[in-house]
């Protein structure tokens, strides 16, 4: 009986390590050299808008590294958007043909994280003396982890460990028809609120006696058009010290603030004042036909924006002249801004073949090299994620040349990407867990159906929001997320709620030390009670 007590009892505690969830057992250690011997084929999957620029770039960052490792070939794919990229990812990780290197987002890593042994944690990666960032064996000159932006690599952050790179980030812009604003009165302020924009928006209504607009004298202006809605939701309620979600994966969203938000911008919509791209398109298209006034993009939209844009999706007899200026979003206190941060990061996938993992991370690696970051913020108002990179030479004289021409150096390209850099401690990202781009998407689906409702002529009250908050919750399905769900960061396994196999075991196990326990306890007082007698 003793032994068989102590033989399940060294058994809890070896069982003890494994119950720590699936983060824990995302593991990887480097190789202690890096096998020269061998050909790699390592997959690469990456998003691009159709910009031949930037395609040139992937190509160009490919040979480089290539002729610097000519025993690692890398092939390219390229997807249009982000959503594609994760869910051929999702679909790929159930057969293990999971791309090498991938570009992505945060909030949708913590969905690769419940697979296991999916994405390689880099911690220790990015330390390593020799194939670290920086490291003495590294073939190129690659930034060290200090010189990576503090703020941008802890975006990268989930949980306890950091699975990916930054790679490019950018901020959204209010982008402003100058001369529009100045015709109906104002003066556009250093610092946008949004009382602002909507009294200027709902000015910006008025029509002539034959029903066209009196600011442009054409037949269509949208004031004030938002691209991302899910952003205007998020950073109105970081703006207001409301809730959004909690690291831990609880879902605060429907709330006051953001129900009165919802409110506010109904009337707006009923004024004719405010739309988005889902309802109406491109912000940068009616700007530029001069059927804007206040167009909010990302800053990596800036190429698009303006009377000069290098990018545009219309015409060129439908450009109406005017002077385009570029301010931070509107704030609730302009003393104390907040903007998101956003952009996509790079992340490893795991492989059985460490050296292929290796050939992986190097190239990840690769793509932090100054050539490359500014290359690529060149493009559009992308701001490089290396201190290294922003304090160049090469990338300080691009900035210093705003204006020279209407391509590289479209000056309204260069102020967006200087608004970001004079406000990166301004910025924020929202917390990420398994279900977190859910909650992002219901954010802003929440504006998109009440300003769709208001067009229809919808009742748009307090039963109204009461049957939103239901529909939306189900629609991407919010009562299953947090951490009561196992969905959450919180969560021990972050799938479906059920428990990992090793905690399973170990509450079997000592169900049976607690049996063997008291079995020992009544064997002993029987033993005692059998010598009495006798």
């Amino acid at each position: 009986m003793k032994k068989a007590f102590i033989a399940i009892l060294l058994l809890c505690i070896l069982l003890l390590p494994g119950c720590h969830g699936t983060r824990e057992r995302n593991e990887f250690t480097l190789p202690d050299e890096f096998d020269t011997s061998r050909d790699y084929e390592i997959t690469f999957w990456a998003k691009n808008d159709t910009n031949k620029t930037q395609t040139d770039i992937y190509a160009k960052a490919i040979e480089d590294f290539e002729a610097l490792y000519p025993n690692i070939h890398v092939t390219i794919r390229l997807y249009t958007d982000y959503g594609r990229i994760y869910n051929d990812v999702i679909t790929n990780i159930s057969t293990n043909t999971t791309p090498n290197v991938c570009i992505t987002y945060p909030d949708h890593i913590a969905t690769y994280l419940t697979g296991e042994n999916t994405v390689v944690p880099l911690d220790a990666v990015m330390d390593d003396k020799k194939y670290g960032l920086g490291g003495s064996e590294v073939n190129f000159d690659a930034p060290k982890r200090k010189e990576i932006v503090e703020k941008f690599l802890g975006e990268c952050r989930i949980g306890d460990h950091y699975y990916a790179l930054p790679y490019m980030r950018s901020t959204e812009a209010c982008y402003i028809n100058k001369t529009y604003v100045e015709a109906l009165g104002y003066t556009v302020p250093d610092e946008l609120t949004w009382d602002f924009v909507w009294e200027v928006s709902d000015a910006a209504t008025a029509k002539n006696a034959d029903g066209t607009y009196k600011v442009n004298g054409q037949n269509v202006m949208i004031p004030f058009i938002y691209k991302s809605t899910d952003n205007m939701m998020i950073q109105y309620l970081a703006q207001k010290n409301a809730g959004y979600t909690t690291a831990d994966g609880d879902i605060l969203i429907f709330n006051d603030t953001a129900f009165d938000f919802l409110y506010e911008i109904k009337r707006h919509v009923e004024k004719g004042a405010f739309s988005t791209f889902k309802i109406s398109s491109y912000p940068a298209n009616f700007l530029n036909a001069g059927q804007c006034i206040f167009a909010i993009d990302s800053t990596a939209g800036s190429t698009w924006m303006g009377s000069n844009a290098p990018l545009s999706d219309i015409a060129e007899d439908m450009f109406v002249d005017f002077e385009t200026v570029v301010r931070t979003i509107p704030q609730c206190d302009p003393s104390n801004p907040k903007m998101i941060s956003q952009g996509p990061s790079i992340c490893i996938f795991n492989k059985e073949d460490t050296q292929e993992v290796l050939a992986s991370w190097l190239f990840a690696q690769y793509m932090l090299t100054n050539e490359v970051q500014t290359a690529y913020a060149e493009t559009e108002g992308y701001v490089p994620v290396t201190t290294k990179a922003q304090e160049s030479p090469e990338y300080l004289d691009y900035l210093s040349r705003a204006g020279e021409d209407n391509k590289v150096y479209y000056d309204i390209k260069l102020l967006a990407t200087q608004l970001l850099l004079d406000n990166i401690e301004n910025t924020f990202v929202t917390p990420v867990f398994n279900g977190s781009a859910s909650v992002r998407d219901a954010a802003g689906q929440m504006i998109e159906n009440v300003a769709k409702s208001v067009r229809r002529k919808e009742t748009v009250d307090a039963a109204y929001m009461e049957k939103l908050e239901k529909d939306i919750s189900s629609l991407y399905r919010l009562d299953r997320l947090g951490p009561s769900s196992g969905e959450g960061e919180g969560s021990s396994s972050g799938t479906s709620g059920e428990l990992p196999a090793a905690s399973k075991a170990l509450l079997i196990t000592l169900c049976a030390v607690w049996i063997l326990l008291a079995g020992y306890g009544v064997y002993t007082v029987l033993g005692r009670l059998k010598k009495k007698k006798d």
